[in-house]
């Protein structure tokens, strides 16, 4: 079966996220977009993904709890973990790891933590748009190791991508997926980085507003709607 997703969605946490982008209305938007599966990747913080699955399940939108974790070189990484218990670790790791500058809402933006019906009941202090202190290499295997799904995001990017900021692909990085913002750019991102054949891409909307949501997407043909089996389908098995 073909099912729609949007695998990259910021929330109220992100301080570039616009303040509509509340779970209850991201997951409205993924509804009205007919979207079956979406991605909630704040910043360097998982700590509104497990509201938004939670509210996803009510109203029978799959959703993919991660991170859009910055890594040393200053690459932008889409971390998912397969269940709450993962998550759980992984935010411990991210925590552990983010480097100690403030945030300045009043310059970066907001950063809340909201529960289901709608509460503010946290703010993140620590600036979420940095990178962390562990490198590519670092994130992809601590993310391999909570049996997670790691994507390089939107390569094609001018900045933020495995192409601006190493200017290749590593032969020995392990990841699931390539995230390919522009369509478009496929073949010719595929011959200037000699991507393999059977890489599995995606293109997502990196949304921070609302009507951004599912403006692109990929289409998946699972035999059951579940992480494993996404994963699966992304590594070829």
């Amino acid at each position: 079966m073909i099912y729609k997703a949007d695998l990259h969605i910021h929330t109220v946490l992100s301080p570039c996220g616009d303040l509509d982008m509340s779970p209850s209305m991201i997951i409205d938007q993924a509804k009205i977009k007919e979207l079956d599966i979406i991605g909630i990747t704040d910043h360097n913080c998982t700590k509104n993904a497990l509201v938004c699955k939670e509210i996803g399940d009510s109203n029978n939108i799959f959703v993919m709890m991660g991170a859009e974790v910055t890594s040393k070189e200053e690459v932008h990484c889409l971390c998912f973990m397969p269940n709450e218990g993962k998550l759980s670790e992984f935010q411990e790791y991210l925590g552990l790891h983010i480097n100690q500058k403030k945030n300045k809402p009043k310059f970066f933006g907001n950063q809340f933590v909201v529960d289901c019906r709608e509460n503010i009941f946290g703010e993140e202090e620590l600036l979420l748009i940095q990178s962390i202190n562990q490198d590519i290499y670092q994130i992809s295997d601590k993310v391999e190791s909570l049996g997670g799904i790691f994507i390089p995001a939107h390569v094609d990017a001018h900045r933020n991508s495995i192409g601006s900021q190493l200017s290749f692909i590593p032969d020995d990085l392990v990841f699931d997926a390539l995230e390919i913002v522009h369509k478009q750019h496929i073949v010719e991102y595929s011959e200037k980085y000699k991507i393999p054949d059977n890489t599995f891409i995606t293109s997502s909307s990196d949304a921070h507003y609302l009507n951004d949501i599912g403006k692109r997407y990929t289409e998946f043909d699972l035999d059951e709607l579940s992480f494993e089996e996404i994963k699966l389908v992304m590594r070829k098995q």
